[in-house]
């Protein structure tokens, strides 16, 4: 009966000391632990209308049908087409802080007036 209840305390014992050590690890390191929030990339955005001002690889402005907006041109912009005052252009842009940022700019080939089409040859 002594063994009994020495083995019994022991038991107790060891039982009383695993769950001390379980409880505390599960209070140092909560379960739901939020995970580290990622930076977020600027989002890309785009812009169409026609060009009121040009400076190349330093601003474009452009006028859309509701609203005039101003761009800082990327040293690394891709462009494509002529840019020049009066073009139709998608300008793609991100936001840096306060400024917008043009990374492409776009400009539509100028249509052609009937007087500038040859004329066809009638046989």
């Amino acid at each position: 009966m002594k063994k009994t209840l020495i083995v019994l305390v022991a038991l107790f014992a060891m039982v009383a000391f695993v769950s001390g050590v379980i409880a505390q690890q599960t209070a140092e390191t909560p379960a739901a632990a939020p995970k580290a929030e990622k930076p977020k990339a600027p989002k890309a955005m785009h812009f169409k209308g026609t060009v009121a001002a040009y400076e190349a690889g330093k601003m474009i402005k452009v006028k859309g049908k509701k609203e005039e907006m101003t761009f800082d041109v990327a040293a690394d912009a891709k462009i494509k087409g002529e840019v020049k005052e009066g073009a139709k252009v998608t300008v793609n842009y991100k936001k840096d802080g306060d400024k917008m940022v043009a990374t492409s700019i776009s400009a539509a080939a100028p249509k052609k007036t009937k007087a500038e089409k040859p004329a066809e040859e009638k046989k």
